[in-house]
């Protein structure tokens, strides 16, 4: 007999330390788990042996008793449930953490068949992802211009050059190192300039490397030299590339801040987050005709599949400026 909150903990801790996931994800999968148990402890079912588990005490004592009928009534609880029904995308996400439970639970051999393997997630509408044009991210960029060598100035422009030129998650951007910015030197270039890059740390510790332009790379550089030594002054030492004011490591809230206030200096009237560099990023390379599997490499999707979606955004625009442009397009 294993309980459910025990195999939970010891689900928890197999994703935090054997697959090196991050606390943020470790939290997430915690609260799903939560809300399974809160409705399997609230709602009478039938398990496998035709046993009526009153009040579903039977699934809070012992893990085996778990069945497929659990999982996908989870599903439409959340979906139907009268007080606040989650959007399918967010009974996915649920759904996408207890099917990884009760997947962990069958190779412990727990369970004898994986009781969340046949359970599909409600089907979400097509949500495209949204980007800015070209000049709008230039409009940005330009309002978040260094003035007077100002050191917040200064790391901001840095911050914003360096999320648009990698597509860099804002969780992978203030998460980067002093050391994590190189230059690749080229034995065939003439000024020894070399190519800028940058190693980003993503989703389940996979490394990718990511080529820094020269706008960015420029204002990366102005930074270390004329404002991170300010900031680091202010605090004890630390490998970190961006600073906040007291010397520590930028965090996620204040980088938001940055780009909220580079929005709204720029006047842009559609909403900026951070994830609109990122979508931005793989957008515009695209329009220029970089290779989806290229973008997929820069992202570090693990599936082409994912970073695909990117291409009906290039192609609704291509049909509208069609559309707009060619004098026999419409009647």
């Amino acid at each position: 007999m294993i309980p459910l909150d025990r195999a939970t903990d010891a689900y928890l801790r197999h994703v935090a330390v054997e697959r090196g996931l991050s606390q943020h994800t470790v939290a997430a999968y915690r609260r799903d788990l939560a809300v399974f148990a809160e409705w399997l402890a609230s709602t009478p079912t039938i398990d496998s042996a035709g046993t009526d588990r009153a009040g579903g005490a039977a699934a809070l004592t012992d893990v085996a008793r778990l069945t497929r009928a659990d999982v996908a009534g989870l599903v439409t609880h959340l979906t139907s449930r009268p007080e606040q029904p989650l959007a399918p995308r967010s009974v996915a996400r649920m759904l996408s953490s207890v099917r990884s439970f009760t997947l962990f639970a069958a190779a412990e051999g727990w369970v004898p068949l994986d009781p969340g393997a046949a359970v599909r997630p409600p089907k979400a509408p097509s949500r495209l992802p949204k980007a800015i044009s070209v000049h709008d991210m230039e409009r940005l960029l330009g309002a978040a211009s260094a003035v007077d060598d100002d050191p917040v100035q200064l790391r901001d422009r840095a911050l914003l050059e360096l999320l648009y030129a990698t597509g860099a998650r804002i969780s992978e951007a203030v998460g980067l190192s002093v050391d994590d910015v190189a230059t690749l030197s080229d034995p065939e270039d003439d000024e020894g300039d070399g190519l800028a890059v940058v190693k980003v740390t993503g989703k389940g510790n996979k490394q990718r490397i990511v080529p820094l332009g020269s706008f960015a790379r420029a204002a990366v550089d102005a930074y270390l030299v004329r404002a991170r030594p300010v900031f680091a002054a202010r605090g004890p030492s630390t490998p970190a590339l961006f600073l906040g004011a007291r010397g520590a490591r930028l965090s996620r809230q204040s980088a938001w801040l940055v780009i909220q206030a580079a929005a709204e200096r720029a006047g842009l009237s559609a909403h900026v987050s951070p994830h609109t560099f990122r979508h931005s990023f793989a957008t515009h390379l695209l329009e220029g005709g970089a290779d989806v599997r290229v973008v997929q490499e820069l992202l570090g999707h693990a599936s082409v599949a994912t970073t695909q979606i990117y291409t009906l955004v290039t192609a609704d625009m291509l049909r509208d400026v069609y559309q707009t442009a060619h004098p026999r397009a419409r009647r």
